[in-house]
């Protein structure tokens, strides 16, 4: 299954009967909408092909200038990630290894590749 919202975009003058229009539309399901002829809606689709077929019926519509998809969900993709993580291993295996002294392990991930085992060895310094 896979849901995605799409931003419909209109002139002012034509909102109300282009929200009128995807309200009737049973490809869509609207949500909101602004003055500005900005409308929210969502799609569903068993797959990224039906979704596609639905976005061009609502692209179809009197006075629709776009609707694009701003966000989009897949379920398939979800279970695929899920795994992904779920055969993998959650601790790195050299965290695992009592023969690795941990001041030799240099960590290069969120601190921007900084050097974690320099910085060790400076804090040590200062704490003695």
């Amino acid at each position: 299954m896979n849901i995605s919202s799409i931003v419909v975009q209109t002139l002012p003058k034509y909102v109300e009967e282009v929200v009128e229009n995807l309200k009737k539309c049973p490809e869509c399901d609207y949500h909101i909408h602004d003055e500005q002829g900005r409308i929210i809606i969502t799609i569903e689709g068993a797959n990224v092909e039906e979704e596609l077929s639905k976005l061009r019926v609502v692209e179809a519509i009197d006075h629709v200038i776009s609707a694009d998809m701003q966000m989009a969900y897949s379920e398939e993709e979800l279970n695929e990630h899920m795994e992904v993580l779920e055969n993998s291993d959650v601790v790195p295996t050299v965290l695992n290894d009592d023969n690795i002294d941990p001041k030799d392990i240099v960590y290069s991930g969120d601190l921007k590749k900084k050097n974690i085992h320099g910085f060790a060895k400076h804090f040590d310094k200062i704490g003695k």
